[in-house]
């Protein structure tokens, strides 16, 4: 006997989740239920699909195997529906983004706000995460990232350049002296990434200007920020969050001056799916707009 969808369906929510608990959360059943579902599918299968350890519910070779025919199925269902939905003027559904946090924190709410109000039957979940999303284990539908991957069935597609900028309060400088040159840091408390969580070169800033200690670390941008602007120290921020964070200014422009980029990743079998590929194109857009707007409000 083959599994059938419904099957598939709850197989795939443990694989990615890990938990029977969060799998049942996500697909809104029992976990009780979703074990008895799994011991079905492994008894219909006659294979062994998960083992359970501390770290939770790890696939065997067996249920590797059936997720590579899963993840295909699944893809197919989603080009069904969008070939289904995608002429409609309006987007309906859900669809979820991973995205880093910086990006999540200050650019991702205001376009999936507009998106949103465009679109008012459709779903939109940010998933912010330190590290790069698995969309090969369908974690999300697409992901923004700070540099372009190179292995993978993957659909990549620059969005757009970013500047970051060396800041800190004038409260700190006022405290703890000015700082005209970059030699001039070694004197500073610094605040970054935690340095062995830096989970893309593209991020390590501090690295770049010379910077060998971070005396103030955290693996989000956002953390990184909260404690420049209560004035512990000096970070490097994107210039789009500044007009988050007024009481930053940037110091040592003529010295240091970064560019970075943002690329939206999506997985290469959804290249027909004209749902994501309408969505894909307003966010896209949005994010390119909002970063150019930001930018433009920190110089005022």
């Amino acid at each position: 006997m083959n599994p059938n969808w419904d099957d598939m369906r709850i197989f795939l929510a443990v694989a990615r989740e890990e938990s029977l608990s969060s799998a049942g959360r996500v697909l809104k059943i029992d976990p009780a239920t979703v074990g008895r579902r799994i011991a079905r599918l492994e008894t219909t299968l006659d294979a062994l699909l998960f083992t359970k350890s501390q770290q939770g519910y790890v696939l065997t070779a067996a249920g590797e195997r059936l997720l590579e025919h899963g993840l295909q199925a699944e893809e197919a269902m989603r080009a069904a529906a969008g070939a289904m939905t995608g002429s409609t003027k309006s987007l309906s559904g859900q669809i979820r983004i991973g995205a880093p946090d910086g990006s999540a924190n200050y650019l991702l709410p205001q376009v999936c706000a507009k998106i949103s109000d465009a679109n008012p039957d459709l779903d939109i979940q940010i998933l912010a995460l330190p590290r790069i999303i698995n969309l090969s284990r369908r974690e999300a539908d697409m992901a923004i990232t700070v540099s372009a991957p190179t292995a993978g069935k993957l659909l990549v597609k620059k969005i757009s350049d970013y500047k970051l900028h060396m800041v800190a309060t004038q409260d700190y400088l006022d405290r703890k002296g000015p700082i005209r040159s970059v030699a001039d840091l070694s004197r500073h408390r610094l605040i970054g990434y935690i340095p062995d969580m830096i989970f893309d070169r593209e991020l390590d800033y501090l690295n770049d200007i010379g910077v060998d200690r971070v005396a103030l670390a955290s693996n989000s941008v956002s953390v990184q920020l909260r404690q420049v602007s209560s004035g512990t120290g000096v970070g490097v921020a994107h210039d789009f969050t500044l007009p988050f964070h007024p009481n930053l200014q940037k110091i040592l422009t003529d010295q240091v001056s970064l560019t970075r980029s943002f690329y939206l990743v999506r997985h290469q079998g959804d290249q027909r799916n004209e749902r994501l590929n309408r969505f894909a194109e307003a966010l896209t857009r949005g994010i390119r707009d909002e970063v150019a707007r930001l930018e433009a409000a920190a110089e005022t």
